[in-house]
């Protein structure tokens, strides 16, 4: 049996029994073993597609190739560490009397179903799955993100809703667009929207409704991501929600907003004879690491600080994929990788250190590396690996971009310049009192699950130092798919 029906099967399976069961003592347990299962046939499927290349699977509907194998695995990777994570989080959180049996059902039932709902998108060949499957995604995190049931998690949950519903509805008629243009190449009975089929008559689309198209996809996926102007959910969801779903929204659910456009970036070029999908990309790109960077500044929620910069390093990726070209996409590529570990790792020392001072607010928050030298040292390392200190991955990602836009776009530099070094110090001074300042807190009643922070900094370090073949070879072939210069 294919490795991919696992890689679906598992976390389906996980939803339901955990629906059931969720609100047991040994459903943290179950929700971890999932989570394992998951990975690992995520790794069986990685092993397939290096043995014998992209594959198209059961009738053609689904496709693995190397622009979303190794996002496969990423996902089921921060979903293992994330569900570690929440076992002692979740616990304490039960303690404290915010998590009730049945919320704690509903949290263990949507985390696998979100876990589903992402695996399903990523590895689709059918574009109108990939519209369901990120339109189930949006209904499992706005459960994940109301779980608290206080007036401020059901207001940030309802904006969440409107926002990416209104944009997912924009998504659905981009959608419809690109089927009127492939049906007039393939006819009625071909299949119009299976993405390899799209690709292979790419250029014979009409481009007029290509245009349209690409404008509408771009706009619904793109309030996903949380490009500006359409990003006011995400802070709020972040701040309101558990920090585990904070985690897996910034670390998975934006790159499977972006592998969308990306797919959709990659017919429009080829139907249209000028880079409107790639201005469009670079434009709201570099807005977004703009305003990002300044909001940044105004923020005294520590969550709500490192959604920011969700949106800015979002923004950043998009820009470099708007660029285009073999070294910025590649370059585009890496940064999601590491933005995914690094941004993951941060938020799960914030969980604990908020857990600890029984704030969210900064100010309030002091002396971590006393109270708890690895969640201090795990905040601070991962907070310079984001802001791009050498030598994590994330400087390799940044330096790269950089120097493309330097030599392609240098218009936009000044700007990337600016916005990068407000985003530096505006964190760097609220995390360092944080970290260092002087507390009188006391220990958490369960020891913390750090051994995820460590797991995930240290794969951004070798990241930042060595690439595996594999992994380089992935990159290489996805970023000569995507194009652009």
């Amino acid at each position: 049996m294919h490795a991919l029906f696992f890689v679906l099967a598992i976390p389906l399976f996980g939803g339901a029994v955990l629906a059931i069961t969720g609100h047991r003592d040994f459903a943290r347990n179950i929700n971890v073993a999932f989570s394992l299962g998951t990975f690992m046939a995520a790794c069986a499927l990685t092993a397939q597609v290096i043995a014998n290349g992209p594959q198209l699977v059961w009738g053609k509907q689904f496709f693995i190739d190397p622009l979303n194998v190794f996002l496969v695995t990423l996902t089921a990777f921060v979903g293992l560490t994330t569900a570690i994570f929440s076992r002692p989080y979740m616990r304490i959180e039960q303690d404290h009397g915010k998590m009730t049996p049945p919320r704690m059902r509903l949290y263990h039932g949507m985390y696998q179903l979100f876990s589903f709902t992402m695996l399903l998108a990523l590895t689709t060949n059918n574009l109108g799955i990939l519209w369901v499957a990120m339109e189930a995604a949006t209904l499992t995190t706005v459960l994940l993100v109301s779980v608290y049931r206080t007036a401020a998690s059901l207001e940030a949950a309802w904006k969440y809703f409107i926002l990416c519903g209104v944009g997912i509805a924009q998504a659905l008629f981009g959608t419809v667009l690109l089927y009127m243009a492939a049906e007039k190449v393939l006819g009625p009975e071909g299949a119009t929207l299976l993405w390899t089929s799209l690709d292979a008559i790419k250029t014979q689309l009409d481009p007029a409704i290509i245009t349209l198209a690409f404008a509408f996809l771009f706009i619904g996926y793109g309030a996903k991501v949380g490009m500006v102007p359409l990003h006011s959910w995400l802070p709020d969801a972040h701040a309101e929600g558990p920090t585990p779903v904070s985690a897996v929204l910034s670390g998975l659910l934006l790159n499977v907003a972006m592998y969308a456009v990306l797919r959709c970036k990659v017919l429009t070029d080829g139907a249209l004879a000028r880079p409107l999908a790639g201005q469009l990309m670079m434009g709201f790109g570099l807005l977004s690491v703009v305003v990002a960077s300044f909001f940044l500044s105004r923020q005294k929620d520590v969550k709500r600080m490192f959604s920011y910069s969700s949106i800015e390093h979002m923004g950043l990726i998009t820009f470099a994929f708007g660029m285009g070209g073999p070294v910025a996409n590649f370059a585009g590529l890496l940064h999601m990788t590491v933005h995914s570990l690094v941004k993951s790792a941060i938020f799960y020392t914030v969980g604990h250190a908020t857990q600890k001072a029984g704030t969210q607010v900064m100010s309030e928050i002091r002396g971590l590396i006393k109270v708890n030298p690895t969640v201090g040292w795990g905040m601070m390392l991962g907070v310079m690996a984001i802001l791009g200190m050498p030598p994590f991955g994330v400087f390799a990602s940044e330096f790269l971009i950089l120097t493309t836009a330097m030599r392609e776009q240098p218009w936009a530099t000044p700007f990337l310049f600016l916005a990068l070094g407000v985003a530096f110090a505006s964190v760097l001074v609220r995390v360092l009192p944080m970290v260092f300042g002087e507390t009188q807190l006391k220990a958490l009643a369960h020891p913390p699950a750090l051994l995820p922070v460590f797991v995930h900094l240290a794969l951004a370090l070798v990241l930042g130092l060595y690439i595996p073949p594999y992994l380089n070879a992935w990159y290489v072939q996805a970023a000569s798919m995507l194009g652009g210069r």
